[in-house]
């Protein structure tokens, strides 16, 4: 049996239909699958490093470029340019990388049963507030997806042409569009207005995948045409419409509600910012949506990110405007990286540089290494010299003078090295791939250092000229707080002149270390104006990376080197450890089992300039933190 009907539509019906889909300035990008990474399902958990070739995994993440309040330590509140997370919302609440999956990042929050208000994430303190937030308490608030994801139909074209041949049961049904079909096969489509209205049993309407793409017909080229499978016969063709549409089903594409953007972007920027990491070899797909900053309604300033010393992709990428994109009010951009080089970095927006650092649009990046990912059982020195045989992270020391990881002395002959396993049953890791286990770490901390003039932001807030000569630090920050604050648990919330609490400072410095255990302090600067000193009273520092960098020498040679204190300035980051143990039961091996651990008790982390001490002119504050060895 074959019956066929041509619906006449003027083709320019088709261009609309496409392009109303995507007639928005706000999306965001999380494939699910890419040509390094083409298998969807092994792309939502880090892999095992097998040897050369990207190994890795997809991540992704959305932020808000915008305005917002915080706190000081001496109760003072001020006016911030700032970031603020639109993704991994309750990670964030939780001082926790904000980075998802797509399996988290592509979900749809449902706005029914919880509808997100001003000043989400809601995330406080105390149930006393749950009449303010869509969750009253800490950790009730658990969505991490993109917020603003709704599902859309990404396609829909008129059918010129619809035809069957049944047998055996079934029926193979031909569907020509009368424009190039983006189908392809395997894919679920809709097929609409083929019968009365409503639809009556046994038209064509309903929903189907595609058998095969690129059909030969009479009408048109193979590309305008698939197949797919019906179990009946469709209607007689007195009974079809001349309105028939094939689409596809509603689904994530990117396409999102502005409203919901809005509601949890406006005035709730971060600082620092929404805090990012990835694994080696992750493809990282980064969009910024601009909602603009409400307190400035005059400027109209466009945002950025760079990554600051991060070997990007493609200087499109960079976020330096000059060579890449701004993005402007009302719109967004995807940044796309792909994770070469482990270690510590730092990013910020690169619109008028000293402004908008000094305003807080500055945000901590780190990238953990292959290592991490050895199969157990593989010795670290072997895993690093297959290392050696990838293209992309070849490191001949003898004539690469950029070799971020030279393979270490002594270790080719497989033995004389502390690991032959990874000793991951834990939550440590290690900093870089070191090949000879030397900086294998328990616990790790972010640690962004920052600081900023008040007036300046005054000024900045009243509509008046700044004046970048007369900029002068006055506060200290860590992780965006001055002491005490810096030891305060939870996310710490201001109230802002929208009238709502904003959850501006998610991430305390507090350092818990158990006894004999070993902390990274992944320590950033993003100072416009100051250089900033951390000293460690008790606990010695042992400094094994500098801006991105293992400290090893072209021979092999850990230059690693044993500190009470540190010295940065803006745009400088260390790797840092904390060693509770005074004496391990294989002194080569970090890892190792602890037989002498340090006393427990409250080590501090602080600063020894007196004048970076103080929250303005009050005494006793700034960069000051405490490490907790219990």
């Amino acid at each position: 049996m074959r019956k066929s009907f041509q619906v006449l539509v003027p083709i320019l019906l088709v261009a609309f239909a496409t392009v109303a889909a995507s007639a928005q300035s706000f999306r965001v990008q999380c494939p699910a699958s890419t040509i390094t990474h083409p298998s969807a399902g092994n792309n939502n958990t880090e892999p095992n490093y097998i040897g050369p070739g990207v190994n890795g995994a997809i991540k992704c993440q959305q932020i808000s470029g915008g305005d917002g309040y915080a706190t000081m330590g001496d109760g003072t509140q001020t006016y911030m340019f700032s970031f603020g997370p639109l993704s991994g919302l309750a990670k964030i609440a939780a001082g926790q990388p904000g980075t998802d999956f797509p399996s988290e990042f592509n979900t749809v929050y449902d706005q029914n049963a919880t509808p997100l208000q001003p000043g989400d994430p809601a995330t406080t303190d105390g149930a006393s507030d749950a009449g303010l937030y869509s969750a009253g308490t800490l950790g009730a608030f658990g969505y991490n997806g993109a917020i603003g994801q709704v599902l859309d139909v990404a396609n829909t074209f008129t059918i010129f042409d619809i035809s069957e041949v049944c047998s055996a049961g079934s029926c193979t049904v031909t569907v020509v569009l009368n424009s190039q079909s983006p189908f392809v096969a395997g894919q679920q489509i809709k097929i609409s207005g083929t019968g009365p209205n409503p639809p009556a049993a046994g038209n064509y309407d309903g929903t189907y995948t595609v058998q095969t793409a690129g059909v030969l017909n009479a009408f048109f080229p193979a590309n305008y045409a698939f197949t797919y499978i019906a179990a009946t016969p469709g209607l007689a063709d007195i009974n079809e419409s001349s309105t028939a549409t094939a689409s596809s089903v509603a689904a994530i594409d990117g396409h999102v509600d502005p409203r919901q953007i809005m509601d949890v972007a406006v005035m709730n920027g971060n600082i620092p910012a929404p805090l990012m990491a990835i694994d080696e070899d992750d493809e990282y797909f980064l969009t910024l949506t601009n909602v603009g900053m409400i307190m400035r309604p005059d400027l109209f300033e466009q945002h950025t990110v760079h990554f600051h010393g991060y070997p990007n992709a493609s200087s499109f990428y960079d976020g330096v405007p000059d060579a890449s994109v701004a993005i402007n009010i009302g719109a967004s951009f995807t940044y796309y990286y792909l994770a070469p080089d482990a270690g510590t970095y730092f990013w910020h927006c690169h619109i008028t540089p000293p402004e908008h650092l000094q305003m807080g649009m500055v945000g901590q990046l780190y990238v953990r290494p292959r290592q991490d990912r050895v199969t157990p059982g593989t010795h670290l020195f072997s895993a690093l010299q297959q290392q050696q045989n990838d293209l992309r992270t070849a490191c001949n020391s003898r004539n690469d003078i950029l070799c971020s990881n030279p393979l270490p002395v002594g270790g080719d002959d497989g033995v004389s090295l502390p690991h032959s396993t990874v000793a991951m049953g834990g939550t440590g890791g290690y900093v870089y791939n070191d090949g000879d286990g030397s900086t294998w770490y328990d616990v790790e901390y972010p640690i962004q250092i920052h600081g900023f003039d008040p007036n300046f932001h005054f000024v900045g807030m009243t509509f008046n000229p700044e004046g970048f000569s007369d900029m002068k630090d006055k506060y200290f920050l860590l992780n965006g707080r001055s002491y005490p604050d810096t030891v305060s648990n939870g996310p710490q919330a201001t109230q802002s002149v929208d009238g709502a609490m904003h959850y501006s400072q998610p991430l305390n410095a507090v350092i818990s270390i158990h006894p004999g255990q070993r902390a990274l302090l992944r320590i950033s600067d993003l100072d416009v104006t100051e250089y900033q000193t951390l000293a460690s009273l008790g606990i010695p520092m042992t400094v094994v990376g500098y801006n991105a960098k293992l400290l090893r020498d072209q021979a092999g040679n850990n230059m690693y080197y044993k500190t009470n204190s540190i010295t940065l300035g803006g745009g400088e980051s260390l790797d840092v450890i904390l060693d509770t143990c005074a004496v391990r039961s294989n002194p080569a091996d970090p890892s190792s089992s602890c037989t002498t651990p340090v006393a427990s008790g409250t080590y501090y982390l602080y600063t020894p300039n007196l004048d970076h001490l103080s929250n303005d002119a009050e005494n006793f504050g700034g960069l000051m933190t405490e490490v907790r060895v219990n």
